[in-house]
């Protein structure tokens, strides 16, 4: 009972809603409710704040999740373990990843996984390099898909360079030139991803000594090609994420070329589960067998 408890406790602070959290978990919402009131009146203090807006972690709920994700790994642990001994692989891995590797990885590395493995479920998470890295130190996801340099916790692997691109629209004056000088973008206004997780634009220009002059920012990678479109500005992207992509902008390489690193990192939790260990050592031979896919065509662009 205490597991269902932890686990209605987490869901709820996942999905910010005891409805919600009460529909992925397939319970009433009273139930929900009586599970997080239970785990209060033993613990002796609140875990949430409830208002309309949803549900907020209190300073002492904040401080006993890692503690309630151990026991519920642990949890899961044990019954990889027992399934193993019995000849199956079963389990659910936590994935926690960002737009380009969602889009054009994931779905063909799991399509693979699953057909070797029907029994492991994946639990998928989506968002921006700082979302992955603050999820991989929070220990909500086992694995999760980072950018190099990283403070993300565990054993990091890298797994494949990804060219940077200059992201133009059709019309621009350099848009004819066959390669971005990266000393231009000294006069050019920059549309990028939030401070914390636009690593690559920075560290781009950083390494050529040129501090952008960012007029917009977002946290969706595709509103940022929609607004080079309209005009508003140039973008640096990795090559993964414009893969098969037919906007009215210009892709081009820049001129010295720049890269960025796509790792994979294992949280310490995560190396203690049989699904995941058997999942990371996957990603890596599938990235190294399907170099192709892997890398992806030129953009159309």
């Amino acid at each position: 009972m205490s597991q269902q408890k932890y686990e209605a406790f987490v869901k709820v602070v996942e999905s910010g809603s005891v409805s919600r959290a009460a529909e992925d978990l397939g319970l009433t919402q009273s139930a929900v409710s009586h599970a997080l009131s239970s785990l209060e009146e033993r613990f002796g203090f609140p875990l949430v704040q409830r208002s309309r807006a949803g549900v907020k972690l209190t300073a002492e709920g904040r401080r006993v999740l890692p503690a309630v994700r151990d026991v519920l790994s642990a949890e899961m642990r044990l019954t990889e373990a027992v399934s193993a001994i019995h000849g199956l692989s079963t389990g659910t891995i936590r994935v926690g990843t960002f737009s380009s590797v969602a889009v054009h990885w994931l779905p063909a590395m799991l399509k693979v996984f699953q057909a070797q493995h029907p029994n492991i479920r994946f639990k998928l998470l989506n968002g921006d390099y700082h979302d992955v890295e603050q999820w991989l130190l929070e220990g909500a996801v086992d694995v999760g898909f980072v950018s190099l340099p990283t403070r993300a916790p565990g054993s990091v692997t890298p797994l494949m360079e990804d060219r940077l691109l200059a992201i133009l629209p059709k019309d621009h004056p350099l848009a004819s030139l066959p390669r971005f000088p990266i000393s231009y973008a000294r006069q050019e206004s920059f549309i990028s991803l939030l401070e914390t997780s636009d690593h690559d634009l920075r560290r781009a220009l950083d390494a050529e000594g040129i501090r952008p002059q960012v007029r917009f920012e977002t946290k969706d990678d595709y509103a940022i090609i929609a607004m080079v479109e309209q005009g508003l500005g140039i973008a640096i992207m990795p090559e993964l994420l414009l893969v098969g992509r037919t906007d009215n902008v210009k892709a081009l390489e820049f001129a010295p070329q720049a890269k960025r690193t796509i790792a994979l990192a294992v949280t310490d939790q995560g190396s203690k589960s049989p699904a995941t260990s058997l999942f990371a050592a996957f990603v890596t031979d599938w990235v190294k067998g399907n170099k192709g896919l892997a890398k992806g065509a030129d953009p159309v662009l």
